[in-house]
């Protein structure tokens, strides 16, 4: 198997030249028009048709079988019967002065009603040490665990450890057509110090995890190599895993076989900045896509982050000022026009996008970065 990855690693290596100088068919024109629109209690500007959501927790969230909602902070799981009003909390962790629950999280309830969680935990964190003369981090650590409640979040079993090694983000986890949960995590490698991204499967409703095959397609430094992949199940059956990469749009991969093993890399058409999307199936067949495109609304160029093979091994885009959505009815092959939602204002960054479909067609969309917390009708952004 490895010398197959890096038979891919070297294909991708040979691509980037091609893919970071080329923008795609979705690079967006014009000016962003901001009439009608408006600027939330937490300084960003939203489209029309984009409502706040006041006060409203980050996320993710999942509908419990009783008709509330559930999300999780630090140490606790979080309750709302009234759409996220007022919240009651419960504690996930009999020892919590040893675990932190980080804000790059997934979170789902299985058909057979299993909560699960997946989360790095920040009291284990290794404490910042990058060593810019070797462009690596030997021996950093933040660990992916997963933990489930049988009881729709009020209980919690014992947390289990997967890996140890340090954990850049933890995105996005879905249930398959055959029960199978898989979710996306990555890990840390080194000589030189890059990311890679694996998937974690369950074929038990999250009492045990299988690991994936690494998907390692090269880079060196800090935010270098693939990272923070979503995914979701196409109709065919095959997982597609979108990856945030420093190339100027999302990579992809393929799976046949629950997220065990993948192959298929390669660029999609989708131009994206250095910074995570969030991919789901809508209850109306669609796949939505919200993510930060590759430059700015009407502009072909953004400062450029890394080149210097500390942060990443070339420079790449990091825009993270604008907010987008785009919709497929096809799984993917050709996308609604790109909408920007939101526009960060006052916030330093808009990014790290959660998507809850409240109601068939309402989607709450709320960011780590950014402090978004929106509300929006499918029906409206399908143009």
């Amino acid at each position: 198997m490895m010398n197959v990855i890096n038979k891919v690693r070297y294909t991708v290596l040979l691509a980037i030249s091609t893919v970071v100088v080329t923008t795609s068919s979705w690079a967006q024109t014009g000016v962003l028009d901001k009439t009608g629109g408006k600027t939330t209690t937490t300084g960003s500007w939203i489209a029309p048709k984009v409502e706040e959501l006041p006060d409203m927790k980050m996320g993710p969230f999942v509908r419990l079988a009783d008709g509330g909602i559930l999300t999780v902070h630090k140490t606790k799981s979080l309750i709302s019967q009234d759409e996220g009003k007022t919240w009651t909390e419960y504690p996930i962790f009999s020892d919590p002065e040893k675990f932190e629950i980080s804000d790059e999280r997934a979170l789902i309830r299985t058909k057979k009603g299993a909560i699960i969680l997946a989360f790095m935990n920040l009291k284990e964190r290794s404490e910042w040490n990058w060593q810019k003369e070797i462009a690596d981090w030997p021996g950093a650590i933040l660990p992916t665990y997963a933990v489930r409640s049988l009881d729709g979040g009020k209980t919690w079993e014992k947390a289990q450890k997967l890996h140890d090694e340090w954990t850049g983000a933890i995105r996005d986890m879905i249930e398959t057509k055959d029960g199978s949960i898989v979710f996306t995590s990555m890990m840390m490698l080194h000589n030189p110090g890059r990311h890679s991204v694996l998937t974690y499967t369950s074929k038990n409703d999250g009492k045990s995890w299988t690991r994936s095959t690494i998907i390692d397609l090269g880079g060196t430094g800090h935010h270098g190599g693939v990272t923070e992949a979503t995914l979701e199940q196409l109709k065919d059956g095959r997982l597609w895993l979108l990856l945030r990469t420093n190339w100027g749009r999302f990579w992809e991969a393929y799976s046949k076989d629950d997220g065990i093993n993948w192959s298929g890399f390669n660029p999609t058409k989708i131009n994206a900045s250095s910074a995570p999307g969030l991919i789901k199936r809508l209850q109306s067949g669609r796949l939505v896509l919200v993510w930060n495109t590759q430059f700015p609304q009407g502009r072909t160029e953004y400062k450029l982050s890394g080149g210097d093979n500390q942060w990443s091994e070339i420079a790449a885009s990091n825009h993270r000022d604008e907010l987008a959505i785009a919709f497929s009815d096809d799984e993917g092959k050709s996308w609604s026009k790109t909408v920007v939602i939101a526009e960060r204002g006052k916030q330093p960054r808009l990014s790290y996008p959660y998507v809850f479909e409240q109601k068939p067609g309402i989607l709450w969309i709320t960011t780590m970065q950014g402090e978004l917390r929106v509300k929006l009708e499918e029906k409206n952004f399908l143009r």
